[in-house]
């Protein structure tokens, strides 16, 4: 598609190099995230062999034999951790072309307790490979890393809208619900379909993704139109979920995106990271003020929002992963139409 709406860049180091850079970056934020809710971030402070390290676990993963990429397979999590096969998650009830691995923060399995939120079940342990030990060490280190630089810049994102820095600290304090996943598009379905990923926001705060050179992925903009997002070497392409549009009265800005297939059988690969608070935090009102002017919310009868944060996830993962909700949460699945 075009390429004329290229995602503004901000440059995040700008914080530490005295007030005028910082008002500078915080006037850019506030724009990119009332009016797009996308931009491309640099000056984030991961450095590239950590970056490049991490690339290279990833690649070695998705070249094991399948029976040792399967041994970790989602349908044997009740938390939905795990390898995903080809195929078998769903965006918009139909199937994305891609495999992937789902991990969370590190934690033990919880299960909920008859008066309990079912989802508690989103928290457990991961699953790792037997044949690659140094996956464990590369996407946990990832996850830590990147909390530090999505804390840091929603505090800077709170600021330049005249919110109170630290609004949110108490939802991230403990325990926050940190999501990596490693994802690999392997080129066109059999069947010439194109969805990498069907279009969708993103439920929670922030997303930090790292895209290799490949490209493919596309965000809506205000022609209504979905433009392609070139890579950006050493950038991570931010966008914003829906909570913080919700928590801002719409004021701040979830944007639809997909990913459409690399042509033939060329591989892609991407990381995203999702910056979430605990899965019971409820997520209030933040006070800023531009409040006045913000448009609403956007409201999708078929996905309502809830306040508590992990209502929101759960009801994502049971719709993404229909097999392991199937085996895991039957009782959780909403009877089907008569």
């Amino acid at each position: 598609m075009t390429h004329d709406h290229q995602l503004p860049v901000i440059d995040l180091s700008a914080a530490d190099r005295g007030p005028e850079d910082r008002a500078r970056l915080h006037a850019q934020l506030h724009t990119a995230a009332h009016e797009v809710g996308f931009f491309q971030l640099t000056g984030h402070g991961v450095s590239a062999e950590r970056t490049a390290a991490l690339t290279r676990t990833m690649r070695a993963f998705f070249a094991l034999p399948e029976a040792d990429r399967l041994a970790i397979s989602t349908l044997d999590s009740p938390h939905f951790r795990g390898y995903t096969r080809i195929g078998d998650e769903r965006t918009g009830g139909s199937r994305d072309w891609r495999d992937q691995i789902d991990i969370g923060a590190e934690r033990p399995a919880r299960v909920p307790g008859p008066d309990e939120p079912a989802y508690w079940w989103l928290e457990g342990p991961n699953q790792w490979p037997a044949a690659l030990p140094e996956l464990r060490t590369a996407a946990l280190g990832w996850i830590d890393e990147l909390s530090a630089v999505a804390d840091r810049l929603l505090r800077e994102l709170l600021t330049a809208i005249g919110a109170p820095a630290d609004f949110y600290a108490d939802a991230f304090a403990a325990d926050p619900h940190l999501h990596l996943k490693l994802v690999r598009y392997p080129g066109s379905a059999p069947d010439g379909a194109d969805q990498g990923v069907g279009a969708h926001k993103d439920y929670g705060f922030l997303t930090l993704l790292l895209q290799d050179e490949v490209g493919g992925l596309q965000v809506e903009r205000g022609d209504g139109r979905f433009h392609d997002v070139p890579p950006l070497p050493g950038a991570f392409v931010v966008n914003l979920g829906e909570l913080l549009e919700v928590a801002t009265d719409g004021y701040l800005k979830a944007t639809n995106h997909r990913v459409v297939s690399p042509p033939g059988a060329r591989e892609r690969f991407s990381v995203p990271f999702f910056y979430n608070p605990r899965l019971d935090a409820r997520i209030e009102r933040v006070p800023f003020p531009y409040a006045d002017r913000a448009p609403g919310a956007t409201r999708d009868p078929a996905n309502p929002l809830f306040a508590e944060y992990g209502r929101n996830e759960l009801k994502g993962w049971l719709r993404a992963h229909p097999q392991v909700a199937r085996r895991h949460h039957a009782a959780l699945l909403e009877p089907a139409a008569a």
